[in-house]
């Protein structure tokens, strides 16, 4: 028996597929739990249209990630840090502040979760910082951290 269906399931496919199912495990699992619907004809054009659609406007968004990772790549962070007598910075730089200035900058909103540093930024020269967009695309951005002139 063949079916679309609803939700992802684990054992036969993702949301939206048309599988072929045993007709007692449509019958039984898959239609109580409103996991699945008999494909029918009108049912399976009605999926083709919408898979059509969803393609085209995930390639769009994949565009619009692509053009947000290209302004983040060109985007340099400058930071005025205090630091000591041997040269050593006060506190530090985390994800945080990054998210921050990006947002004050670029106005672009970054989840800080999305910005990846394997430790806070507490040295002063200048570093490369990944951010992690949605679909799979990374932007690398240049991190300056300039001391503060002593007056």
């Amino acid at each position: 028996m063949k079916v679309i269906l609803q939700q992802d399931v684990q054992s036969i496919g993702r949301r939206g597929e048309a599988h072929e199912v045993a007709p007692g495990y449509f019958r039984n699992y898959l239609q109580p739990r409103g996991l699945a619907v008999e494909a029918t004809s009108g049912r399976v054009r009605a999926q083709h249209s919408h898979a059509s659609r969803t393609s085209t406007r995930e390639a769009r968004e994949v565009e619009q990630t692509r053009e947000l990772a290209e302004r983040l790549s060109a985007l340099k962070l400058t930071f005025n840090v205090k630091v000591g007598e041997q040269g050593r910075m006060y506190g530090s730089i985390t994800a945080k502040d990054v998210a921050d200035e990006i947002k004050r900058s670029a106005d672009v909103e970054v989840d800080r979760h999305k910005v990846v540093l394997t430790e806070a930024l507490r040295s002063a020269g200048e570093h490369t910082v990944t951010v992690k967009l949605d679909h799979g695309i990374d932007a690398d951005l240049k991190v300056d951290l300039v001391p503060e002139e002593e007056s």
